[in-house]
């Protein structure tokens, strides 16, 4: 074996480790939210974005800035309010009166990691102005497209019980979200361990007293990417994930199904972490894990199955168990 064959598996292991250890990092100064954690780091390593849902005071932000305390990337947060304008978000012309020129100056959304904070408090025009970022790692302003910096990840909280004064995204917005990670109240010894940590002298906006560095960064990302992609995806876990999906699709209770842009999706976070995990095969145990955050914002329910009671974890916790697993 040569040098450079051997060198390939040693740098996917130490990439590895840094992620594993971006985990622990982030933990430092957020408790109890290892799921969130996980899921922020898959979306990392799938190129794709996230929407953080969670009611006020659950860490939502803290998380956000917390792993990008502990990520040698840039990062910039943008607090979404109704009077926010499509060009505060991406940058826009400015004349400049000694050159007789327009000039173009960035908005916040060049950068590696936004945090787009309380998105659903701005209209939807404004919202509208993450798409072809989202999708396309681009701006357009006056017809010139702009590329965005690479690593690019769109980190987006809302608040799932006020309505006033908010704006729901539309399903176009929220498809291209690639995981939808809900944080919820924590335990009682996790909130233990929260007051314990405040009454030591714990500072949030203090995050480098709380000890936190940067443990990873782009090269580590790219390593990992490269790796990810030679995870193996068996014909049975393929045809699994799509059996799950087209079962969203024939439920009375849901009016559009989960697409086939959910499907890649699922696929895609279940090779994440089946490499995360130290292997280089995908199970379906995997796209089982998975399969809630990667598809939840994805099912639209009916209106009257909501005032009964139905939710979309609900209807995915029955596709699961209705869909044969393959052995």
């Amino acid at each position: 074996m040569s040098t450079e064959q051997t060198q390939a598996p040693n740098q996917a292991q130490d990439a590895r480790a840094a992620l594993i250890a971006l985990r622990a990092e982030v933990g430092k100064a957020v408790v109890g939210n290892d799921a969130a954690v996980t899921g922020l780091i898959l979306a990392l390593l799938c190129r794709g974005h996230v929407l953080l849902e969670g009611v006020p005071g659950v860490a939502k932000t803290l998380l956000v800035r917390a792993l990008a305390a502990s990520l040698d990337l840039k990062t910039k947060r943008v607090q979404f309010t109704p009077d926010l304008m499509p060009g505060d978000v991406t940058g826009s012309l400015v004349y400049d009166a000694h050159s007789g020129e327009f000039s173009f100056r960035e908005g916040p959304v060049f950068t590696n990691l936004m945090l787009a904070d309380e998105i659903n408090r701005t209209p939807p025009k404004t919202q509208s102005s993450l798409l072809e970022a989202m999708e396309e790692r681009q701006v357009s302003i006056d017809g010139t497209p702009r590329p965005l910096p690479d690593p690019f990840m769109v980190i987006a909280t809302q608040n799932p019980v006020e309505y006033e004064g908010t704006y729901p995204l539309p399903e176009a917005q929220l498809d291209r979200f690639l995981l939808k990670l809900t944080m919820p109240a924590p335990s009682r010894e996790d909130e233990i361990g929260i007051l314990w940590r405040h009454a030591q002298g714990f500072d949030p906006r203090d995050l480098a007293a709380a000890g936190l560095r940067p443990v990873a960064g782009a090269e580590q990302l790219a390593t990992a990417r490269q790796a990810v992609a030679r995870v193996t995806i068996g014909p049975e876990v393929i045809g699994y994930v799509v059996d799950l999906c087209r079962a969203t699709r024939e439920l009375p209770a849901v009016r559009i199904g989960v697409s086939p842009r959910g499907a890649t999706a699922l696929l895609a976070v279940t090779r994440a972490w089946a490499w995360l995990a130290g292997r280089d095969y995908a199970t379906p145990d995997d796209v089982k894990a998975l399969a809630r955050p990667a598809l939840r914002h994805r099912l639209d329910v009916r209106p009257e199955a909501e005032l009964e009671g139905v939710t979309a974890d609900g209807v995915l916790d029955r596709v699961l168990a209705s869909v044969p697993v393959p052995r």
